[in-house]
């Protein structure tokens, strides 16, 4: 107890200035200064994701820029070059990150929390951070072939079958295939990689061991080779099989370079290699006949990967069971119809038990991701892996009510309630009966936490100042926040009313009051403002920036205002004048990229209003997916690679599920609306186009179109619940049709 006497004050700004630091004290409050007074200041989560990336971004940087004479990843290579695109200057900077080629592609199988990652020039990481795999071809005359250094690369992820990535490289002088993927044998689960190379004039298939991966370094201390040089412990942990003994292995440490530089030096006789440093680099060098190709396999048991409940023993079974019974996309755009395949893969890939929102930066569990993964889940037809995470999140639940993946979001709860009425209504379930008690908790978590509405200030009524989704911007009274909490009142009420346990009309009257609020607040924001546009900033405290976005959860995903909402259409007009860069959603906080996932919120907003405007962001976001079908959290609208978050971002491969499926069909107003997001280019070429089976509020539906000899022929198949519902037929360019009662079919007139 005595310890709290201390002056802790005077200390740290004494010790500070004596060493000729600024006073942290004054540093902390003066930062205070440009947030609203919040109970948490910063999520410890976003504090710890950061600190791990700084200090590897430290290690980066006394590691990278003194030994450029190693071969590199791909990203590191681009940032020092000074003629790339992607060079960043380092100047004062104390630390190196990645910040122009975040991207990399996972690999795995479904229920299976282990992720190896591929970068963009077929770099594998098997382990969870740790280090990597690297192949080259030294060919016996003409240039190396080094993937990092190559500018020429094809490189697809296959999505038939099992789960894998296949990068192919070629050169004047050689060749070089490599395939990675998890596969598993009696021992359990392994990343398994196939490497096929050629020389011209022989040479040699070179497979390296590096100390590092798209993040940046990862320490290999130590390799040992065990008995027949075809297996090695790294760390004296890892594992790493050659199923082919190499022909040479060679090994170097930190002080002697680069193993690159010394593949023809006399072979050592030594079985174990050390660096005190943390960067023993390995070569396995297998012999290349002229203009004959050579095939090594290298296997990396995943130790940490233990089988789920009812998993399927063989991997491309475990494929085919878990996409039973999924939503099928037929379009005459190949690339659109890929994308769809691999988002569709990625949300199963990563939705094990919890919901991760990507394979390695963003291995962890956070609500606001889950909610959008989950849904589009729903929209694909996967509700049995939707529960199964639903399932998850109770285990989140304080016995406060609130729904905690971190501290200090608000919006939480609110998505929660969300997604359990998205699921139940999209299914025709009730709510399960030990959901009730956690749902009302939720609701009432809600309610409590409000601030008073008795006070003529701005954010009377409204969820507290808080970090809310971090790419807002610093703590603040967050619409986004009071949007999602109003919307999860809305639901709780609808399943407490379905679940039997009454009181839905009191949480409705509480989503009321709290919209209410929200609108009072709203006057408060535009009382000082030049223009009479409604536009909606990020908090009432907020001029109009590119948060604003947020504030855009009213129309989508929750609808609580109407499609043409004047509040809406502004804040979308705004965005469009100020954030667009390249028909792309430019968001200047934080992530200082364009944003995928973000950018089809827009286009959400648009199809809901029938605007034809939305084509050109579905356009622009399939342009800015990686040839293996991912998107990072953001892209450097220069290099077009990551500059933000996970290299592969699940939330936006959720929202091109999404996406699609709403293009075909969406409910509004108590009714279906079919076709109103067909893009003309798919229905100009004559073909079939199709989307099914697909869950509906109403029931299963399976849709077609085909265009030909100037008539569309729509068909809508239902597998309704009840009563058939009211299908629209609103095809963009096309007087809005009703399909007569009873009838599944409906021939419209094409435009002149």
């Amino acid at each position: 107890m005595w310890l709290k006497w201390l002056p802790w004050r005077f200390v740290v700004r004494q010790l500070a200035r004596s060493h000729g630091f600024f006073d942290p004290l004054l540093l902390v409050s003066r930062l205070q200064n440009f947030a609203q007074p919040s109970e948490v200041a910063v999520p410890i989560e976003v504090l710890r994701i950061g600190a791990v990336l700084q200090a590897r971004g430290l290690i980066n940087s006394q590691a990278i820029q003194h030994n450029l004479d190693w071969i590199w990843p791909y990203w590191v290579e681009q940032q020092f070059d000074p003629l790339s695109c992607s060079f960043i200057p380092r100047a004062f900077s104390l630390t190196h990150i990645n910040l122009t080629q975040r991207n990399w592609t996972a690999v795995g199988v479904p229920g299976i929390e282990e992720y190896p990652i591929i970068d963009p020039r077929g770099l594998i990481t098997p382990l969870f951070d740790a280090w990597s795999i690297d192949a080259w071809i030294i060919p016996a005359q003409g240039p190396p072939l080094i993937p990092a250094k190559e500018n020429n690369v094809e490189q697809k992820m296959r999505v038939q079958g099992n789960l894998a990535v296949e990068t192919n490289l070629v050169n004047n002088s050689a060749k070089l295939f490599g395939l990675a993927e998890m596969a598993e044998n009696e021992d359990g689960f392994f990343c398994r990689s196939r490497w096929r190379g050629s020389g011209r004039s022989g040479g040699w298939l070179v497979l390296s061991l590096r100390p590092y991966n798209p993040e940046g370094i990862s320490f290999i201390h130590d390799i040992t080779v065990q008995p027949g040089n075809s297996s090695l412990k790294i760390n004296n942990r890892d594992d790493l099989y050659l199923r082919q003994r190499p022909d040479k292995l060679m090994f170097s440490n930190y002080r002697q370079g680069d193993v690159f530089h010394r593949l023809f030096l006399p072979e050592k006789t030594e079985r174990k290699f050390e660096c005190s440093v943390g960067m023993v680099t390995a070569a396995a060098m297998y012999r290349l006949s002229s203009g004959q190709e050579r095939e090594i396999i290298v296997e990396v048991p995943i130790k940490k990967a233990l089988r789920k409940r009812n998993m399927k023993a063989d991997p491309e079974q475990a494929w085919r069971e878990s996409e039973k019974n999924r939503s099928v996309l037929e379009v005459p755009d190949s690339r659109i119809r890929f994308l769809y395949e691999a988002a569709l893969r990625t949300v199963i890939l990563h939705s094990p038990d919890e919901v991760f929102p990507g394979p390695y930066t963003y291995r962890h569990f956070w609500f606001r991701d889950a909610a959008f993964i989950v849904n589009a889940m729903l929209l694909c037809g996967l509700p049995g892996r939707s529960l199964r995470a639903i399932e998850n999140f109770f285990n989140h639940q304080l016995p406060s009510g609130y729904f905690s993946s971190q501290e200090g979001e608000w919006d939480s709860n609110g998505q929660v309630l969300w997604t359990i009425l998205r699921y139940c209504r999209l299914t025709g379930e009730d709510p399960k009966q030990h959901w009730l008690g956690p749902i009302e908790r939720g609701a009432a978590w809600i309610v409590r936490k409000r601030l008073t509405e008795d006070v003529d200030i701005p954010h009377a009524g409204l969820m507290p100042a808080g970090f809310s989704a971090e790419h807002l911007g610093p703590n603040n009274y967050y619409y986004w926040d009071d949007f999602w909490s109003a919307g999860g009142l809305r639901a709780a009420a609808e399943l407490m009313d379905s679940g039997g346990h009454g009181k839905g009309e009191k949480y409705l009257k509480e989503a009321d009051s709290l919209l209410k609020s929200c609108e009072r607040s709203l006057e408060f924001a535009w009382k000082d403002r030049v223009s009479n546009d409604k536009a909606i900033p990020a908090s009432p405290y907020r001029r109009m920036d590119s948060g604003a976005i947020g504030s855009l959860a009213a129309g989508y995903p929750l609808r609580l205002w109407a499609p043409d909402d004047p509040r809406l259409m502004d804040t979308v007009e705004y965005l469009f004048r100020s954030c667009l860069v390249n028909n792309g959603f430019f968001h200047d906080m934080s992530h200082s990229g364009i944003n995928p996932y973000l950018t089809l919120h827009i286009a959400q907003v648009l199809l809901r209003a029938g605007d034809r405007r939305c084509f050109q962001l579905i356009r622009a976001v399939a342009e800015l997916a990686s040839s293996t079908g991912q998107w990072p959290e953001a892209v450097h609208p220069r290099t077009l690679g990551g500059c933000m978050g996970d290299g592969q971002h699940v939330w936006a491969a959720a929202e091109w599920i999404a996406m699609l499926r709403n293009c075909f069909v969406r409910e509004e107003g108590g009714k279906l609306i079919l076709f109103s997001g067909i893009l003309p280019e798919w229905r100009e070429t004559g073909k079939r186009i199709s989307f099914g089976p697909a869950l509906t509020d109403f029931g299963d539906i399976f849709l077609s179109l085909v265009q030909s000899e100037g008539k569309i022929k729509a068909e809508c198949k239902g597998d309704w619940r009840g009563n058939p519902p009211d299908l629209e037929a609103r095809l963009p360019d096309m007087r809005p049709q009703v399909f007569a009662p009873g009838r599944s079919d409906l021939e419209i007139k094409a435009a002149q």
